[in-house]
């Protein structure tokens, strides 16, 4: 069994280099992304909802469609990298949460507001924020979130 692993890295070494390859540039490229998307968001999100769409209403709709097509194609290619970086080298879980914050689905809002929840999310993301020069990310009392999901 080790020998036919070692046969067929060997025989991959080209495709094991690319993957190598990518996979530092993904673990580099999220690591400066992720402060960069976590300080764009502005500091009262969580009070109400969001679309992606809403500040493109009044521009082209080709253009608007062509961005909002590049965006999720981006995110999707974001998120299956980080699929790849579960097994291979390189912050998996990380660039799956950047690429789920690239793409558009239902359900994204609340999993976003789920996950900034979290105290530990919430206290990091506000340090980060306070780094770059940002206002903390402020969350609607409970009785708001709970309405706002219904």
């Amino acid at each position: 069994m080790l020998q036919t692993l070692w046969t067929w890295l060997n025989q991959n070494e080209t495709l094991l280099l690319w993957l190598g390859g990518v996979s530092v540039i993904s673990f580099f490229g999220s690591l400066l992304m992720l402060p960069w998307l976590v300080v764009r968001i502005p500091p009262d999100y969580f009070h109400r909802h969001h679309l992606f769409l809403d500040h493109l209403r009044y521009r082209h709709p080709v253009l608007r469609w062509t961005l909002f097509t590049l965006k999720n194609l981006t995110g999707a290619l974001v998120l299956l990298c980080g699929i790849a970086m579960l097994v291979l080298p390189g912050q998996g879980l990380l660039t799956m949460m950047i690429g789920l914050m690239l793409l558009n689905f239902p359900g994204k809002f609340a999993l976003e507001r789920w996950v900034v929840t979290r105290p530990g999310v919430l206290r990091a993301v506000n340090w980060m924020r306070a780094h770059y020069a940002h206002a903390p990310i402020t969350l609607p009392e409970t009785a708001e979130l709970d309405s706002s999901q219904s």
